[in-house]
Protein backbone atom coordinates (compact mmCIF):
# COMPACT_ATOMS: atom_id res chain seq x y z
CA UNK A 1 0.00 0.00 0.00
CA UNK A 2 2.59 2.50 0.96
CA UNK A 3 4.63 1.94 -2.99
CA UNK A 4 0.88 3.23 -4.45
CA UNK A 5 0.95 6.47 -2.17
CA UNK A 6 4.40 6.83 -3.49
CA UNK A 7 3.69 6.55 -6.89
CA UNK A 8 0.75 8.97 -6.38
CA UNK A 9 2.61 11.05 -4.77
CA UNK A 10 5.29 11.53 -7.20
CA UNK A 11 2.63 11.32 -10.09
CA UNK A 12 1.15 14.19 -8.40
CA UNK A 13 3.89 16.69 -8.19
CA UNK A 14 5.19 15.98 -12.18
CA UNK A 15 1.95 16.96 -12.90
CA UNK A 16 2.11 19.74 -11.24
CA UNK A 17 5.71 20.80 -11.89
CA UNK A 18 4.12 20.15 -15.89
CA UNK A 19 1.02 22.39 -15.62
CA UNK A 20 3.29 25.52 -14.04
CA UNK A 21 6.12 25.24 -16.45
CA UNK A 22 3.57 25.47 -19.13
CA UNK A 23 1.96 28.81 -17.57
CA UNK A 24 5.48 30.15 -17.32
CA UNK A 25 5.96 29.68 -21.05
CA UNK A 26 5.98 33.16 -22.52
CA UNK A 27 3.42 33.47 -25.32
CA UNK A 28 4.21 36.20 -28.56
CA UNK A 29 1.48 38.30 -28.86
CA UNK A 30 2.45 38.68 -32.71
CA UNK A 31 3.81 35.91 -35.06
CA UNK A 32 7.36 36.80 -36.24
CA UNK A 33 8.12 37.30 -40.21
CA UNK A 34 11.14 36.94 -41.69
CA UNK A 35 10.66 40.18 -43.79
CA UNK A 36 9.97 41.60 -41.08
CA UNK A 37 12.32 43.79 -38.34
CA UNK A 38 12.15 42.60 -34.77
CA UNK A 39 10.67 46.19 -33.66
CA UNK A 40 8.21 45.54 -30.38
CA UNK A 41 4.76 45.24 -31.45
CA UNK A 42 1.73 44.16 -30.04
CA UNK A 43 -0.91 45.94 -27.66
CA UNK A 44 -1.08 44.24 -23.97
CA UNK A 45 -5.24 43.16 -23.93
CA UNK A 46 -6.97 42.04 -20.47
CA UNK A 47 -10.16 40.22 -21.57
CA UNK A 48 -13.05 40.03 -18.40
CA UNK A 49 -16.06 37.87 -19.21
CA UNK A 50 -19.12 38.56 -17.15
CA UNK A 51 -22.26 35.99 -17.85
CA UNK A 52 -22.57 36.44 -21.59
CA UNK A 53 -20.40 39.39 -22.17
CA UNK A 54 -16.75 40.23 -23.45
CA UNK A 55 -15.35 42.92 -22.37
CA UNK A 56 -11.46 43.71 -23.64
CA UNK A 57 -9.18 46.38 -23.22
CA UNK A 58 -5.78 46.85 -25.08
CA UNK A 59 -3.58 49.77 -24.93
CA UNK A 60 -0.77 49.86 -26.88
CA UNK A 61 2.65 51.34 -25.87
CA UNK A 62 4.60 51.21 -28.93
CA UNK A 63 4.96 53.73 -32.00
CA UNK A 64 3.19 51.44 -34.40
CA UNK A 65 -0.86 50.95 -34.90
CA UNK A 66 -1.92 47.71 -33.74
CA UNK A 67 -5.07 46.27 -35.18
CA UNK A 68 -7.08 44.45 -33.07
CA UNK A 69 -10.21 42.17 -33.00
CA UNK A 70 -12.02 40.72 -30.52
CA UNK A 71 -12.72 36.64 -31.33
CA UNK A 72 -15.95 35.34 -29.26
CA UNK A 73 -16.38 31.88 -29.32
CA UNK A 74 -19.87 30.95 -27.37
CA UNK A 75 -20.25 27.67 -25.43
CA UNK A 76 -23.58 26.53 -26.92
CA UNK A 77 -23.58 24.97 -30.66
CA UNK A 78 -26.24 26.70 -31.57
CA UNK A 79 -25.14 30.09 -30.25
CA UNK A 80 -23.22 32.25 -32.82
CA UNK A 81 -19.48 32.75 -32.40
CA UNK A 82 -19.05 36.66 -33.65
CA UNK A 83 -15.54 38.50 -34.48
CA UNK A 84 -15.04 42.11 -34.32
CA UNK A 85 -14.29 44.61 -36.94
CA UNK A 86 -10.19 45.43 -36.60
CA UNK A 87 -9.78 48.45 -34.14
CA UNK A 88 -6.63 50.75 -34.66
CA UNK A 89 -4.29 50.99 -31.26
CA UNK A 90 -1.87 53.96 -31.78
CA UNK A 91 0.32 55.53 -29.81
CA UNK A 92 -0.06 55.47 -26.51
CA UNK A 93 -3.71 54.37 -26.67
CA UNK A 94 -5.90 51.98 -25.17
CA UNK A 95 -9.47 50.42 -26.92
CA UNK A 96 -11.93 48.88 -25.63
CA UNK A 97 -14.03 45.77 -27.63
CA UNK A 98 -16.97 44.11 -26.65
CA UNK A 99 -19.00 40.97 -27.42
CA UNK A 100 -21.93 38.58 -26.28
CA UNK A 101 -22.85 35.34 -26.31
CA UNK A 102 -26.71 34.42 -25.97
CA UNK A 103 -25.39 32.27 -23.39
CA UNK A 104 -22.53 31.50 -21.56
CA UNK A 105 -19.21 32.31 -23.47
CA UNK A 106 -16.45 29.13 -24.55
CA UNK A 107 -13.83 31.33 -25.57
CA UNK A 108 -12.56 34.82 -26.04
CA UNK A 109 -9.22 36.34 -27.77
CA UNK A 110 -7.92 39.11 -29.39
CA UNK A 111 -6.14 38.68 -32.51
CA UNK A 112 -3.09 41.16 -33.43
CA UNK A 113 -2.53 42.84 -37.17
CA UNK A 114 0.26 45.43 -38.41
CA UNK A 115 -1.78 48.37 -40.38
CA UNK A 116 -0.32 48.49 -43.46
Amino acid sequence: MRLSRRTASVSLAVALVLSVAYEAVPHARVPADDHESADPFGAACRIRVTGSRVTAYCHNPYPETDRVSLHVECARWWDIDTDSSPVGAGPAQTVRLTGRCWKEVGDAWISHRRES
